[in-house]
């Protein structure tokens, strides 16, 4: 059986281990598969790898899940849950990043914006529009790729705009076509309908009864209640 280096190891064999390998391995033998571990006795334990963060971040392209308190709410902010282990790194050959996870080109990056009309698939922002939070922040768009399973059971990663506020805020997620595509099958005419039209202009627009909701949701409490009450009103 081969030997398992150090987490405290900065070589092993005579070749040098990386951070990213040494955070596995800390892992690995210092928090073991469902326990919480936080950033701060992470970077204790690193105190000379400024970007140790973003080493734990990167195991997750080797199959590495590592939940954090957006995927689990029951963790706190500082919290990360290590749930399972994934390629074993420090083996040599086991650190390559997935075909997937390679860099885009200039060219398929354009290209993907344009077939996704430059909007971000989460949000639905427009390239260099603002949220309409209020804030000065306008958006910035990338390409994420989105773990797909296909109506076959296989799986692929297809790429997909997302913009720079969305990206910050979702991990890795996967969308189920086949399920999709069944419940497409359930719909009445008349939702398909509107469905297809949705899809022709590439956006949903609200109906007038919608942005009234929208606009009644947003007012102080005060304001609401005159408001249902002349809805409520029988006069």
């Amino acid at each position: 059986m081969a030997m398992v280096p150090s987490w405290q190891d900065k070589t092993f064999e005579g070749r040098k281990l990386g951070g990213k390998i040494r955070a596995a391995l800390w892992l690995e033998t210092e928090v073991g598969e469902g326990n919480i571990f936080t950033k701060a006795q992470l970077r204790q334990a690193f105190p000379d790898d400024a970007q140790i963060d973003r080493r734990v971040r990167d195991l997750r392209d080797h199959g590495w899940r590592i939940d954090t308190s957006r995927d689990d709410p029951a963790l706190k902010q500082e919290e990360q849950r290590y749930v399972t282990k994934g390629a074993e790194v420090w083996i040599p050959g086991q650190a390559k990043t997935a075909k997937h996870k390679n860099s885009l080109t200039d060219a398929q990056r354009r290209k993907v914006w344009q077939d996704d009309n430059f909007l971000c698939r989460t949000c639905g922002v427009g390239v260099g529009e603002p949220y309409g939070d209020g804030g000065i922040e306008l958006s910035k768009l990338n390409v994420a790729r989105r773990e797909v399973l296909m109506a076959d059971g296989s799986t692929e990663f297809q790429l997909v705009t997302e913009c720079k506020r969305c990206g910050t805020r979702t991990g890795d997620r996967q969308v189920d076509l086949g399920q999709l595509l069944s419940t497409v099958k359930t719909l009445a005419p008349l939702e398909r309908k509107v469905l297809a039209g949705w899809m022709e202009a590439d956006r949903r627009a609200l109906s007038p009864l919608e942005k009234l909701w929208g606009v009644y949701r947003t007012l102080p409490a005060d304001a609401r209640a005159v408001v249902k009450q002349a809805v409520t009103d029988e006069d």
